[in-house]
């Protein structure tokens, strides 16, 4: 245990690069999939359209494929970008398709009933997103929210194979100076369980906090 507490340290500097990673990607993804199940539902026919084939297209790409897709082929058609910046494209590319399933799904199985209700009343399609559709929605989209956060938290280690210096890639390099690679990689296992299961049991508070809405 002692070689892993002499490197700690680094593994430290790259578990802050994965929780930023993960938080903005977290934040970034949920935006774009609110926006985009909204559209989806309530579009124009061709914005609908094309959320559906952005949808279909990045849900049916493996994360390493779209990681690899944004991180080389921005670069290559001319356009300079940081690797930080492009692995947080690349994930939020994929957190937002399945996002906007979470969001369609969520809003669609409010009963059609209410939104009459609302515009019986003089409300606003904004108003009735806001106070009506959303608060409805929102506990049913919470659980598979949280799921996919975690599956972002597991598959930001992803980008430590475009050189992004977060805990993976930081533990490969101390394991391959040091070759003792057991004790770092249950080190990284640990430090995941930990990040996973905190994210899970902060969504499961969240989901009695909106349990009311039922």
């Amino acid at each position: 245990m002692q070689v892993v507490l002499d490197n700690f340290h680094l593994m430290l500097a790259g578990l802050f690069v994965t929780i930023q990673l993960s938080l903005q990607v977290i934040l970034l993804g949920t935006l774009v999939g609110i926006v985009g199940g909204v559209l989806l539902l309530y579009g124009p026919g061709l914005v609908r359209g094309l959320v559906r084939v952005y949808v279909d297209i990045i849900r049916g790409l493996p994360l390493l494929v779209t990681i690899f897709i944004i991180f080389y082929g921005i670069p290559a058609i001319g356009i300079p970008m940081p690797k930080f910046t492009a692995a947080v494209l690349a994930l939020t590319f994929f957190a937002g398709a399945h996002m906007t399933e979470i969001v369609r799904g969520a809003i669609g199985s409010i009963p059609r009933g209410q939104t009459e209700a609302g515009m019986s009343i003089g409300l606003t399609f904004l108003q009735r997103l806001r106070y009506v559709i959303f608060p409805q929605a929102i506990r049913r989209m919470v659980p598979p929210w949280v799921n996919l956060s975690v599956e972002l938290i597991k598959g930001s280690s992803l980008v430590s194979l475009v050189s992004i210096t977060d805990l993976m890639l930081s533990t490969q390099e101390i394991l391959e100076r040091t070759a003792k690679p057991i004790p770092f990689y249950i080190t990284a296992g640990v430090i995941y369980f930990i990040l996973c299961y905190g994210f899970a049991t902060f969504g499961n508070r969240l989901e009695r906090r909106f349990a009311y809405y039922d």
